[in-house]
């Protein structure tokens, strides 16, 4: 059984930082793109960044560029999401998730080729 369980997240301040971390079970993140996602009352979750199976290649959303970071430990198989300099529209339930795919050969950014998730985690920015 596949499991990504979430850890990291809460209350920060608007410039901040927080890091988020979601270690997986039943799954190596190292054979699968990985990513997270957000997402807000009443609207679809959006992608914030990605990383190759094989992390060498990252992807991110234009909104969070230069300012998140999306790496993982091969070894621990967990991959992480550093947020800095964050803002208040920023607040919402973050999610990590796995594609159906093994090794795919580009990141996807829509949540459809994503197969298994994390229970997500709240962020909030206070401003």
């Amino acid at each position: 059984q596949v499991q990504l369980v979430q850890s990291g997240g809460g209350l920060v301040q608007a410039g901040g930082s927080l890091r988020l971390s979601c270690a997986a079970s039943g799954r190596a993140f190292s054979s699968y793109n990985t990513a997270w996602f957000r997402q807000t009352p009443g609207n679809e979750r959006e992608f914030v960044a990605a990383i190759k199976w094989n992390g060498a290649a990252t992807t991110y959303a234009d909104s969070v560029k230069g300012r998140f970071a999306i790496s993982k430990d091969v070894a621990k198989d967990t991959v992480f999401l550093q947020m800095n300099s964050q803002k208040p529209q920023e607040t919402a339930v973050y999610y990590c998730a796995t594609e159906y795919t093994s090794q795919g050969n580009k990141q996807g950014r829509s949540p459809e080729v994503y197969a298994y998730w994390g229970q997500g985690t709240q962020v909030t920015v206070s401003s």
